[in-house]
Formats: structure tokens, C-alpha cells, sequence
């Protein structure tokens, strides 16, 4: 298995100043004034776009981003990251629900999932039990836009994951 970590740079293409992380970070942002640049050298990590954990999130897999649209970021503002811990051998297994505290429509998945509208067969998500795995939402089709990561457990409301609206329009499982 190869070192866990990840290394921000405010210039894009992993140039100027850089931080290198391997633990979770409650604030980096006094180290760098930007962050254009993210090559995460292994395990997954979530970056936040301020400090302690806040703001939108970005699931970085391991890989190069050399500027901040590779990893869907709305600007070049970067706070704090965090590890994300996924036992090895997990499989993804998720439930979505058309409507709040589990009502309407279900849809069962244990693979990633592009388009809400198109495999699920409703607009959007107001619910979802996380059976197994760690997922991430997403707020346009095809992993675009907002993020969101969702870890075992049972979101009764968009608000318990995070999001302001039911704006889920794909969602993909997060594996080793």
C-alpha cells in the first residue's frame, strides 16, 4: 500500500508555494493564499473550501489536478482536508428515496450512478439509507457540481447530508 497523503499548490500545474499533508488538517489556509494545484499522492481525501472542515466540499481520489477545475472547484480557495478512512474490500450498497423520511419511489444501487432522472426514474433524492461503502453526491448528472460525501448510515433529509436543496442528480461510491 502505498503513503497516504496529499500536497496543495497555489499555482497551477504543481507550481509556487505548496503544503504537503498526511493527517487531517483543520487549517492550512495560513500556509497558502490560494490553491491552484492537487496532487494526492494516496488514499482518498475530502478538501474543504475554508477552514475546519467547512464550506464545499472536493473527494479527491488519488491522481494530479493541476488546476482547481479538475477537481470541480468553484474557485482556488482551499481551507482544510481531511482523510477519508475506507476499509479495504468494501462494497458500495446505497438506497435513494424520492421523498423525505424514506417515502415515494426507492431506487437500490451497489454501482455508481450518472443520471438520478435517467436510472432512478424521478427528479431528485429527499432521502437515502447508505447500506455499505462511502458515497458522495453530487449536485448536476455526471459528477458535476456540488459535493457531498455520505458515510454508512440513514439521511432522512437533504439537510443531514449537507445540501440546502434535494439538488442529487448523480452519485458515485467512493472504493479503494
Amino acid at each position: 500500500r502505498s503513503q497516504a497523503g496529499v500536497t496543495f499548490y497555489e499555482d497551477k500545474n504543481f507550481l509556487g508555494r505548496r503544503y504537503e499533508c498526511d493527517a487531517d488538517c483543520p487549517d492550512f489556509h495560513t500556509f497558502l493564499n490560494r490553491c491552484n494545484s492537487i496532487r494526492v499522492e494516496g488514499g482518498t481525501w475530502v478538501a474543504y473550501e475554508r477552514p475546519n472542515y467547512s464550506g464545499n466540499m472536493y473527494v479527491l481520489r488519488r491522481g494530479e489536478y493541476p488546476d482547481y477545475h479538475h477537481w470541480m472547484g468553484l474557485n482556488d480557495r482551499l481551507g482544510s482536508c481531511k482523510a477519508v478512512h475506507i476499509p479495504s474490500g468494501a462494497q458500495g450498497h446505497i438506497q435513494v428515496f424520492e421523498k423525505g423520511d424514506f417515502g415515494g419511489r426507492m431506487f437500490e444501487a451497489t454501482e455508481d450512478c450518472p443520471s438520478i432522472l435517467e436510472e432512478c426514474h424521478f427528479r431528485e433524492v429527499h432521502a437515502c439509507r447508505v447500506l455499505e461503502g462511502t458515497w458522495v453526491f453530487y449536485e448536476h448528472p455526471n459528477y458535476r457540481g456540488r459535493q457531498y460525501l455520505l458515510p454508512k448510515g440513514e439521511y432522512r433529509q437533504p439537510v443531514e447530508w449537507g445540501a440546502v436543496t434535494p439538488a442529487v442528480q448523480s452519485f458515485r461510491s467512493i472504493a479503494e
